[in-house]
This record gives structure tokens, sequence and C-alpha cells, in this order.
């Protein structure tokens, strides 16, 4: 297979299992009032169909990142995919509520296996330079998930029942991952893999990082309560013992390499704050929209439709304008347009229309793909190829927990009044100081190598023998 070809595959292999992952988290939204009224559950059941997917795979994304570095990404992206896959099926087969949450758990593990291969097999195809528009293209992706899902999961679950989003995917994962295993990368030498896998480390960082999902997701759904301070408690404790722990450890879970590095903190920062701010003015404005203007869940689907377009439109030109500027200018331009978007949200009222809700929702979507492109092009390029996985699973365990802490705080501060419209303006402000955490942290990152930033750019780059 030719190197043009070799890259084509494993772009579409990444594009393509992020869109999977991301499909099923959106479909199911829409989907799961039918579930829980087809099987009889209640609500907390129903809920758990999230919680234990979202606790899995956040658990284990740095683990299976780990993994693939040892035992070649491809595989274990094919294996996760294939496994991804199964166990759709079977929650589409699934007698009742119980095998639906079990399943889900197995699909959380499976989506951990192929989440952080996706940014790794980049790392491997691509040269460094060369990939900003690859991870661009997936963020596109990933928009075009965002905005399609409801719609995809909507039109499904009403002619042919909640089942059918599950059997979806099935197929095209199976073809997404026989395709990817046709493509053979170079085997890494003995000396640069990992020398162990370090089980101490991998069950204290899952328990740190469960608990800490666990705490998140109590609160959102029923406020501070014993359950999540015991929680909160556990992931405190599981941290403090996995810093002690991975600091005498010969072959440590957390390379010392990575965590030195002086753009990966910021990058996860900054990939954290965006999204706590986004997910959290989305959880916000979706009460908004529908308890003040009155939507229903299609209208408030298409009332927010700009920030998933936007998203898609500017990740390439995002991928253009960092390689031209560097991750500093363009991430922490980001953060700034969604620092001034969130507030802006909070000022609508009831007289609110479409085009003033658009505006505010350009902002936020602009800002976030922005942000995405930038620092997560910071943290796959500056990997080592020994620990491109762990790069990719901190990447993705900032991309799966920022959400949930920001609709827990959006959720404390809305609890702590119960007039939406009055509480509203004080929980966007609090999401917009995350927002500005974002952007100070993105100081941390890159500037623009003025030698790149002054070459013109070749219309195409073509591989030796083409």
């Amino acid at each position: 297979m030719s190197v043009v070809s070799h890259r084509r595959v494993t772009l579409a292999g990444s594009v393509l299992g992020a869109v999977l992952v991301a499909l099923d988290g959106t479909v199911l939204t829409v989907a799961r009032p039918a579930l829980q009224h087809d099987l009889d559950a209640s609500l907390a059941q129903a809920q758990w169909t999230s919680t234990g997917y979202l606790i899995a795979v956040a658990s284990l994304l740095v683990f299976a990142g780990r993994l693939g570095d040892r035992y070649g990404h491809r595989r274990l992206f094919a294996l996760g995919t294939l496994g991804f896959a199964a166990a759709s099926a079977g929650i589409g087969w699934a007698p009742d509520i119980g095998w639906v949450i079990a399943l889900r758990v197995v699909q959380g593990v499976c989506g951990a296996l192929l989440q952080p291969a996706t940014l790794s097999m980049l790392r491997a195809a691509y040269p460094p330079d060369e990939l900003g528009m690859p991870i661009a293209l997936r963020t596109s992706a990933i928009g075009v998930s965002a905005a399609a899902g409801p719609l995809v999961g909507g039109a499904l679950t009403a002619q042919f029942g909640w089942r059918s989003v599950f059997f979806m995917g099935v197929l095209p994962a199976v073809v997404i991952a026989l395709l990817v295993l046709r493509v053979r990368d170079p085997e890494p030498p003995a000396a640069t893999r990992p020398a162990g896998l370090d089980p101490a480390g991998v069950l204290l960082l899952g328990a740190a990082l469960a608990c800490l999902v666990t705490a998140l997701v109590t609160v959102a759904d029923a406020g501070w309560s014993p359950g999540a301070g015991v929680a909160a408690g556990g992931a405190v404790a599981a941290t403090v013992a996995l810093v002690r722990h991975e600091r005498r450890t010969p072959s440590p879970l957390l390379p010392p390499s990575v965590l030195a590095s002086p753009v990966v903190v910021p990058a996860l920062g900054v990939l954290l704050a965006a999204s706590a701010t986004l997910f959290g003015t989305l959880f916000v404005g979706s009460y908004f929209l529908q308890d003040v203007l009155g939507l229903d869940a299609l209208g408030t689907a298409l009332y927010m439709l700009p920030a998933a377009v936007c998203m898609v439109l500017a990740a390439p030109l995002s991928a253009v304008l960092t390689r031209r500027w560097g991750a500093r200018a363009t991430s922490g331009a980001g953060m700034v347009l969604m620092a001034l978007g969130v507030p802006a949200f909070g000022r609508l009222d009831a007289a609110a229309t479409a085009l003033s809700v658009g505006v505010c929702a350009f902002a936020m979507g602009t800002g976030f793909s922005t942000v995405m492109v930038g620092a997560t092009e910071v943290l796959v390029r500056r990997a080592a190829a020994a620990d491109a996985g762990v790069t990719g699973g901190l990447q993705q365990t900032a991309m799966n927990v920022g959400p949930t802490l920001g609709v827990a705080l959006a959720t404390t501060l809305l609890a702590a009044d119960r007039d939406l419209a009055a509480s509203m303006g004080p929980t966007l402000t609090a999401l917009a100081l995350v927002a500005c955490v974002g952007a100070v942290a993105a100081r941390g990152l890159p500037r623009a190598n003025r030698e790149a930033r002054d070459a013109p750019s070749p219309a195409r780059s073509f591989p030796p023998g083409e």
C-alpha cells in the first residue's frame, strides 16, 4: 500500500471511529425516553445507561492508550470498534434495562480502547507538521455528528423504535475495523515500547477518575449529597495514592516525560475548560429554549444548530491559522470568543429570536472548534511515538470529564435559585470565567515557528515516489 493510501485509510478510520462514538451519545439522548417507557425503567435506571458508559470510558482511556503504545494502536482500535459494534447489537436485542446498562458499560470499555487510537494512528501516519488538517477533519466530523445525531436519532426512534439507533452503527463499525486492519505500520523498536503496564497505577488512576465522574454525575442529577461527598473524597484519596505510587515505580503509567512537558498540562487545561464551558452552556441553553421560549426538542436542536455548523466550518480554517500563528494565539482567541459568547447568551430573555440565539451559538461553536484543533494538535504533535497512546488517552479523558464538570457546575448554580431566568445570568457568568481560565492556560501553548509562518504553503505535498 502506498504512503498516500496508507494515510487515507488511517484518516478514514480515525474520523469514522470518532463519529461512531459521538453519534452513539447524541442519538441515545433522543432515544432514552422511548427506551425508558418501553422497558418500564425508572428515571434513575435510564440515567445509568449514560452514567455507566461514562464511568467506564473515562476511567480506562489512559490505560487503553498505554496498551496501544505497547501492542499497537491499530489492533486496539480494531478490537475496540468490533467490541463496540457487538455491544451495540446486544443493546438492540436487550430484554430489559439491566442488560442495557451492563452492555453500555461494555460499550464504555470498548470506547476507551478505540478513542485514544483515533489520535495515535494519525500521529504514526502523518509527519508532525502535517497533523493539523487531519485533526481538523476529525473535529469537523464530530461537529457533523453533534448536528446530525439528534435529528437521526429522533427520526429512527419515531419510525422504527429506540432499538434501531443501536443497530445503526453495527455494520459501519465492522467495516471500519476491517479497513484499518488492512494497514500495517512498521513495528516500533523494542527499546521504545513501554517496559510495563503498571497495574497499580492503572487501578489507582481508574479509581480516581471513576470516583470523580461519579461525584460530578451525582451532583448534576441531585445536587450535593453524602454520596457525592464520599465519591469526591475517594477521588482525592486515590489521586494522592497515585501520585505517591507514580513517583516510586520504575515503569509509571504516566511517564514523567509526558507530565513534565511544558505544553501537555496547559493543552489539557484548555481542552477541559473549553468542553466544560460549551456543554455547561448547552445544558443551560436547552432549559432556556424549552422552558422560557417554549420550544420542543426539535426546535431546540435547530436553534442551537449554528454551534455545530460552526464547528464543522471553523475546524479546517483553524488548522491553517494554527500553522501560521501558533496554538497559543488561535486557542487563546477561541477561548476569548467563548468567554464573550457565553454571557451574551445569559442576557437573552423571553423576546429572544432565532438570530440572537444563533449569534451566541456561532461564538461558542467557532471558539470551541478553534480550541479543539489547536490544543489537540499540540498534544499529538509533541507526543513521543512511544507515549502517543497515553497522550491521546489524556486528551480523551479531558474531553470526557470536561462536559460532566460543566453540567455539574451549571446544575449546582441553577439549583441555588428555582427561577431559571434569574439564575441563568450568574450561572453563565461562572461558565464564562471557566473560559477565561482556559484563555490563561492557552498562554502555555507554543507560538508559531517563524520559519514555518513565513514560508509559502505548498499546494500539496507528495511523498517520495508518487
